[in-house]
């Protein structure tokens, strides 16, 4: 008996029914029934990064004479809905696939095809839309363009963004000293901005470090197809489709320059995240002196208070938490975390191609879009709207003992340690045991124990 909802399809396999509503054919449904759902899939701006390289690939085999110009327009009107965000919810394949992708590749062919047909054409998945390519190019092409967008769309305007953001907030808490530390003790004082500098500095370090790795996240794979010889395509489709990619997406994109290693290995994939891991791990560092800042309130060091968001306990009433700082670096971890799994799927490059490209995919991506989050929300609901405790930062600065470090060129380390360790075991300020203890001035000791001037650097005498 026939079953309304389920039609039959065919492959070089076989038959087998799919959904009768289904836009895929009978590879995306074996892919289907050979993964068993893990829950996740390939993100959705990996998935339209496919349908622009289809796109482009139907643009490039017109103007070569080797599709119709109706086919390659019927394929471009297709693959243009994929990118504006329909039919997204036709593509099934689960993460967890064959290593090259092809799954995720033959559904996308599938999926253009029957959209295409719709305009009255018999469209072929393999021969017309996916003319000229192997799924062997076009997953690693599309790891590296999904990255390069998402990188100069999002990632690096956020983190930008943050970095301004700390740059702003350093230039108004300019004048305010506090207690620098060390070992998580006491040391020389610091100003703010100061402190702040140096988180601003490790942001634009990572931008920095990211956007090196773009002239070679930029070439692309395509054109390779099979094992990097470029069989079964046209000797100008290389070049022709990054530049077609590059019209359309504002980046400057180039064809790889060795095709067998874009294929053969996902070494720039693995460089990204590396520095990506550099970012997270600044991004961490930055959330930890925040939340060691706003520590307390009472027996803290309550040095700064953060915008209170939400409550912080379900049993102690009034407790307020750090929990940007906390939500920032729990993805900072994931990050982290991603980047021992691509290290590890890179070096499962075999002979001529890379065999874990979907797990890549995802843990690039979702990297990147973690990073781009945290940046913002650091910025907006952390480091712009704290308050500083200036009356706590003097008290804390006027009993600091290691402020005897600046009279070192006067009265020698030995004194000053004495001085210091008078002033804390007797809980007095500085100023006033090196008084008792030395035949310095009270307005030279002023002038040499100023927190201020000691951010300055140099020698006092």
């Amino acid at each position: 008996m026939t079953n309304p909802k389920q039609r039959m399809v065919r492959d070089s396999m076989g038959e087998l029914m799919v959904p009768a509503d289904a836009l895929y054919g009978a590879q995306t449904q074996r892919a289907v029934e050979n993964f068993p759902p893990s829950g996740l899939q390939l993100p959705s701006q990996f998935i339209q990064a496919i349908a622009m390289i289809k796109q482009a690939a139907a643009e490039v085999n017109a103007e070569l004479g080797l599709l119709s110009p109706s086919m390659a327009e019927a394929i471009v009107d297709a693959a243009e809905a994929i990118m504006a965000g329909e039919y997204l919810d036709q593509f099934p394949v689960d993460l967890f696939q064959t290593g090259s992708g092809t799954s995720s590749n033959m559904n996308m062919n599938e999926v253009l095809a029957t959209i295409a047909a719709g305009f009255g054409l018999e469209v072929s998945p393999n021969d017309h839309v996916n003319l000229g390519q192997s799924s062997n190019d076009v997953i690693p092409t599309a790891i590296h363009l999904s990255a390069a967008i998402a990188i100069e769309n999002d990632l690096l305007p956020a983190l930008e963004y943050l970095a301004g953001s700390i740059e702003q907030k350093g230039s108004e808490l300019s004048s305010v000293c506090k207690t620098g530390r060390t070992h998580l003790m006491d040391a020389m004082p610091i100003r703010m901005d100061q402190e702040l500098s140096g988180w601003s500095a490790q942001i634009r370090n990572g931008i920095a470090r990211i956007k090196s790795v773009q002239p070679r996240l930029h070439q692309l794979a395509q054109g390779g197809t099979a094992v990097g010889t470029g069989i079964n395509t046209h000797p100008e489709f290389a070049t022709r489709i990054a530049q077609k990619l590059s019209e359309h997406t504002g980046l400057n994109l180039a064809a790889s320059d060795s095709p067998f290693e874009a294929l053969g290995c996902q070494d720039t994939a693995v460089e990204l995240s590396g520095q990506l891991k550099v970012v997270a791990v600044s991004i961490m560092k930055i959330s930890n002196d925040l939340r060691w800042m706003n520590s307390g309130p009472l027996v803290g060091l309550a040095e700064i208070e953060l915008p209170a968001l939400q409550p912080g306990s379900s049993i102690m009433p009034g407790k307020v938490n750090p929990v940007i700082p906390e939500a920032t670096a729990m993805m900072s971890a994931q990050v982290i975390g991603n980047d021992a799994t691509i290290a590890l799927a890179g070096q499962s490059g075999s002979f001529q191609l890379n065999v874990m490209l979907p797990v890549i995919a995802y843990n690039l991506l979702q990297s990147i879009e973690l990073l781009g989050l945290a940046a913002r929300q650091l910025a907006d609901k952390a480091i712009k709207g704290f308050k500083v405790n200036r009356e706590r930062l003097a008290r804390e600065l006027k009993h600091n003992p290691v402020l005897v470090t600046a009279l070192n060129p006067a009265v020698g380390y030995l004194k000053a340690a004495e001085i210091a360790k008078r002033a804390y075991s007797e809980g007095r300020p500085v100023i006033e045991v090196a008084l008792e203890e030395t035949g310095l001035s009270r307005a030279e000791l002023e002038r040499l124990l100023d927190p201020l001037a000691s951010t300055q650097g140099g020698i006092k005498k």
